[in-house]
């Protein structure tokens, strides 16, 4: 998976989700530091990354529909220190279903993900968009 790490998240869970084989960019390393919400999410969807934060600028689902975006986990901690920010991510990563997020709104809390999917005819759209790239790349 695409993701981008909002810059309000330890740098060091690039590493880890580096290591998980996730392909990951951060605020910081692009520069957008202290720039407005709205160019943050749209250098994400740029680049068709899924955005993790916990600015509470993304939490309004009804503006961050599922599907019609790249993906977003909005991370909630009682407690967000780094090592528990790290922590929590990364054994969402682990044990939730990350393969399934793309387009989706995630909720990641202490004892909780919760995910918000796309509708059932976005899913649909997706899949046959899918096989028709695999019939292209078999010729």
């Amino acid at each position: 998976m695409k993701i981008k790490l909002d810059e309000n998240l330890p740098t060091s869970l690039v590493n880890g989700l580096l290591q998980l084989g996730h392909d990951v960019d951060t605020v910081t390393q692009e520069g957008l530091s202290g720039r407005d919400d709205v160019v943050v999410w749209q250098a994400a969807q740029k680049d068709g990354r899924f955005l993790i934060t916990q600015d509470l600028d993304f939490s309004d689902i009804r503006r961050f529909q599922p599907g019609t975006h790249h993906g977003l986990m909005l991370v909630r901690l009682h407690e967000p220190g780094r090592t528990s920010l790290r922590r929590r991510v990364l054994n969402a990563f682990q044990v939730g279903d990350a393969d399934e997020w793309p387009a989706c709104f995630v909720v990641v809390t202490d004892h909780k993900i919760r995910v918000r999917r796309p509708p059932a005819s976005y899913v649909r759209e997706q899949r046959a968009a899918y096989r028709v790239r695999r019939k292209r790349a078999a010729r």
